[in-house]
């Protein structure tokens, strides 16, 4: 077949750019080897976040249902069923991109691709057979997958990565999570919740390292207090399993030989490269692109996690976007700037711009604008007051350089400070916007008083 765009990958890049290019009329493949969706609508954001719910609803009914004024007897837990809804929700999903493609009229091929040249597709079905396809365009939206510690493969039992944890079988009693990322962070709250026995590595001073430092400091007591231990500073100098447990010699903030019945890596990913025609890589291995997104072979693309971080899903498809705009229209297309970061865990964390630390660095000058949760009607009515919203504004004009978010639904509270930072709006413009009462929102208003100078509620 020939076609104007063939699409490598149908995750979050891949099938965004598909439907987008067949939105202007083109002529669309995309070939995917696993579940239409990719990491992310299958492994990844969407069933860690109906695990994550699960795990907050149980907590709630267990540790708060006093609190709220709720007897509630003895409460148990249907592991299988915990994990199986995660399941329904992903399998739910990936047959509504699998419509969104017939309905756009786009051919599906499932299988392996590779590149043996420019405007040519090989794609080579579970079953071995193979099919040559030629494509004008071609935009690789392979992705990454999890990396693996040195000398301690991953086994799918004791060593596993983010994909196996949210399809155990059975709970472990005990579970090591190395990197306290959002991927780790998540996972290591999920497993508390239920009861697991939950110790987190990290070698970096913060758990959440590239958050704002006082947001990190912030949630790592919080998960503290819910009985998640913490070693930061930490290095892995030794690994062992024995099909049963694993153990784990650390060394800085605490030198000692950690046992668990299970370890999850967490420390990054790694490039899913397709094979074939050479193709100019970063020094990291990643796709390199130039402003077009076109990569070192003409008519080759890349968007996505494959061409580096940061690797979020709806950066993903903003690049994808971008990338096939600028294919076939007159569209030129743009990189990424400015871009939110979330973490489901329990506070929610969110941010977007710039941290304190970083403006420090840079040399700028701002103010900060800090309001607590504890402040909020709305927190307080939700039984929901750990937290803070933090807005960096620039001096002298009062333009917004960074917000940082942790507590309740900061997650959905991040998207009105994207959009002011996308409008270039200021603190003026901010604080004259009227914000409903009571909710949770209504604390950005607030935040920007305080940088302001003239705090009403605090």
């Amino acid at each position: 077949m020939n076609y104007d765009l063939i699409v490598i990958g149908g995750g979050p890049a891949g099938y965004v750019g598909a439907i987008r290019a067949a939105q202007l009329g083109k002529k669309v493949a995309c070939v995917e080897n696993d579940r239409a969706g990719g990491t992310c609508l299958n492994w990844g954001c969407i069933p860690t976040k109906a695990l994550l719910k699960n795990a907050e609803l149980y907590h709630t009914i267990t540790h708060r249902a006093e609190e709220f004024g709720l007897k509630i007897g003895s409460v148990e837990y249907d592991w299988s069923k915990v994990i199986g809804r995660s399941r329904g929700v992903s399998d739910k999903l990936n047959k509504g991109i699998e419509f969104l493609f017939k309905k756009n009229k786009i051919d599906y091929l499932r299988g392996t691709a590779s590149i043996p040249a420019a405007g040519k597709v090989e794609v080579t079905a579970a079953e071995g057979k193979t099919e040559t396809h030629e494509a004008a365009n071609i935009l690789i939206a392979t992705g990454a997958k999890t990396r693996d510690m040195p000398g301690f493969p991953f086994n799918g039992t004791t060593v596993i990565g983010s994909k196996e944890a949210m399809t155990m079988a059975t709970q472990p009693k005990s579970i090591i999570v190395i990197g306290a990322g959002a991927i780790g962070i998540e996972f290591a709250y999920f497993f508390n919740a239920y009861g697991t026995k939950v110790t987190v590595v990290e070698m970096l001073p913060d758990i959440l390292p590239v958050e704002d430092t006082e947001v990190s400091k912030t949630l790592e007591k919080s998960l503290t207090k819910a009985g998640i231990r913490i070693l930061t500073n930490t290095k892995v100098t030794g690994t062992s399993e024995d099909g049963k447990g694993v153990k784990i010699t650390v060394e800085g903030a605490a030198n000692e030989t950690l046992e668990a019945d299970v370890c999850l890596v967490a420390i990054g990913v790694k490039p899913v490269l397709p094979g074939g025609i050479e193709i100019k890589l970063t020094d990291r291995g990643w796709l390199q692109t130039d402003d077009r997104y076109q990569t070192s072979v003409k008519g080759i693309y890349g968007a996505g996690d494959i061409i580096g971080p940061p690797w979020l899903a709806h950066v993903a498809s903003y690049e994808a976007v971008q990338a096939v705009e600028g294919m076939f229209t007159k569209h030129k297309p743009k990189k990424v700037g400015v871009f939110p970061g979330c973490t489901y865990c329990h506070p929610q964390v969110a941010s977007i711009g710039l941290t304190e630390r970083a403006a420090k660095e840079k040399g700028l000058k701002f103010k900060v604008g800090k309001f607590p949760y504890v402040a909020s009607g709305k927190a307080l009515a939700a039984a929901e007051p750990e937290g803070f919203v933090k807005i960096l504004y620039g001096e002298p004009h009062g333009e917004i350089i960074g917000a940082h978010i942790i507590g309740s639904e900061s997650t959905e509270m991040i998207a009105e400070i994207g959009l002011a930072m996308n409008l270039e709006a200021t603190w003026d413009e901010i604080e004259a916007t009227i914000h409903a009462h009571p909710t949770l929102s209504e604390m950005i208003k607030e935040a920007t008083e305080v940088a302001k100078g003239h705090p009403i509620h605090v």
